[in-house]
């Protein structure tokens, strides 16, 4: 069954995008296909990318929101919600701290600040029931609106504000949206593997330390690079099918029925930043994939591929591309706003 599955997923992609593929054996159960895409996901992008139309509204091309910023970190959430305009995305909010809130407006007028999340210091004891209720209530009275969120940008490790993002992921995931997950929501999850377990619209983007301790928790080893992509493998399907995205030299994406990569060169300069910018074009790149599979199913009987892995496929392209085009014309200045400046370039 799981074979049959896989392989009818990987016509699809071959039929679509042209991608080839050579098979990787896993197991003596499975074999699932190994995509070297490259250059290959560029074709990725232009199928999932949404057309111009005169006719369109605002907000038919993405409304995404960013779960995070506190005190200390305000420009993770930035980095990621601007990116996310960039791209394309019609709308797209911040929830944060009251401290964030004014920094992050300063950034750009163009993003849509919520100043509700609140961190420990802020709350007394008796009243953090209240507080966390209220909280709940004010982002979800946006959550209809949005076709994903980014949860952990500048999120912080208070304990209080870590409580009150754990009930809008369980919340966001009851309203079928879907998360993408970094910074310090995966420290989040992986100490509470269950607010995204077997949940297909989620997308997690560990680094290296990241995805050490993912491995660490769910499979109780080390990191295995000899054998990286069945571990990939193996870890997504023990999380019941999310995506995971595993970036470094090159970034493998799996869901639990295939793996793919993205290998195009980027920048070798490491400035702190890129994975924000990762996380925002995910999160739209996704969006638009689950809008153009509700298209694809309606007048085809092939299974599309799971939009969740081509938004990671198209936002680990697109940045790699920008870093590249930063990186020839600043060298070692390159910052991660210089990078966002190259977004739409070619």
């Amino acid at each position: 069954m799981l074979a049959s599955s896989i392989l009818r997923r990987q016509k699809f992609l071959v039929r679509s995008l042209g991608v080839s593929h050579n098979p990787v054996r896993m197991d003596q159960k499975a074999e699932i296909r190994f995509a070297a895409l490259g250059t290959d996901a560029e074709s990725v992008i232009r199928k999932i990318t949404p057309t111009y139309d005169p006719n369109r509204y605002k907000g038919q091309a993405g409304k995404i929101a960013v779960i995070g910023g506190c005190r200390e970190y305000t420009g993770a959430p930035y980095f990621a919600s601007i990116s996310a305009l960039k791209i394309g995305a019609d709308l797209s909010h911040v929830f944060c701290t009251k401290d964030a809130a004014t920094v992050i407006k300063s950034y750009s007028p163009e993003l849509i600040v919520h100043p509700v999340l609140e961190e420990s210091y802020s709350v007394r004891e008796d009243e953090k029931a209240s507080v966390c209720q209220k909280v709940l209530t004010e982002v979800t009275k946006w959550m209809e609106r949005f076709d994903c969120l980014v949860v952990g940008p500048g999120l912080g490790r208070d304990p209080f504000l870590l409580g009150c993002v754990t009930e809008i992921m369980k919340n966001a995931r009851q309203s079928n949206i879907p998360i993408v997950i970094d910074g310090d929501g995966l420290f989040l999850i992986t100490e509470n593997l269950d607010l995204v377990r077997g949940y297909p619209l989620a997308a997690l983007t560990p680094n290296v330390n990241e995805y050490k301790r993912l491995v660490q928790k769910v499979l109780d080893c080390e990191v295995d690079d000899h054998d990286r992509y069945a571990q990939l493998f193996s870890l997504a399907q023990r999380i019941g099918g999310v995506t995971i995205l595993r970036k470094g030299m090159c970034d493998l994406i799996s869901d639990g029925e295939t793996v793919e990569m993205v290998s195009n060169f980027g920048s070798p300069r490491r400035c702190g930043g890129q994975g924000d910018i990762l996380s925002g074009s995910v999160a739209v790149f996704s969006s638009w994939a689950r809008q153009q599979r509700s298209i694809t199913t309606k007048h085809s009987n092939d299974s599309p591929q799971n939009p969740m892995v081509l938004g990671c496929i198209a936002g680990s392209t697109l940045l790699r591309k920008a870093a590249s085009l930063a990186f020839k014309d600043k060298k070692r200045a390159t910052l991660t706003t210089d990078i966002i400046e190259c977004l739409g370039r070619r």
